[in-house]
């Protein structure tokens, strides 16, 4: 399941070229092109997903197993001193390719690149509603 327009589709077929870092039969592992800091990466699996709503569960976990494995390679490598996985779904949330993929940045002291947000101020009642309307 491919799709032709996929620029993550072309990479993974290897009609793009890319600097791999790891590859089995369902992912491949390639350096980002517009790192955050020195190592970053992308999980990409082989298969076109849109995103992790279409990302089938039992991908979902090989993914995190890889994330895993990576991460402590990747670490010992480069000798970071901290590591993001970063995962974004979908226009708002930041997602510019629409092929699944997962970051992995390495970190290091002082490199100035931050993640965060701007924590909201609600209400115990309003975090009980919030949290009706998810479980109920």
């Amino acid at each position: 399941m491919r799709d032709d327009n996929c620029i993550f589709c072309k990479i993974v077929n290897g009609d793009i070229p890319s600097k791999m870092l790891y590859e089995d039969g369902e992912f491949k592992v390639i350096l980002d092109l517009g790192p955050a800091t020195k190592g970053h990466a992308l999980i990409l699996p082989k298969n076109h997903y849109r995103n992790l709503y279409e990302l089938p569960d039992d991908m979902a976990s090989k993914v995190m197993l890889l994330a895993k494995k990576m991460a402590f390679q990747m670490t010992d490598k480069l000798e970071c001193d901290g590591f993001n996985l970063v995962q974004n779904n979908g226009e708002a949330a930041g997602q510019t390719v629409f092929h699944f993929h997962l970051h992995l940045i390495p970190r290091y002291n002082g490199d100035g690149q931050t993640l965060g947000w701007k924590e909201l101020e609600l209400t115990a009642d309003e975090l009980e509603e919030i949290k009706k309307i998810i479980t109920e």
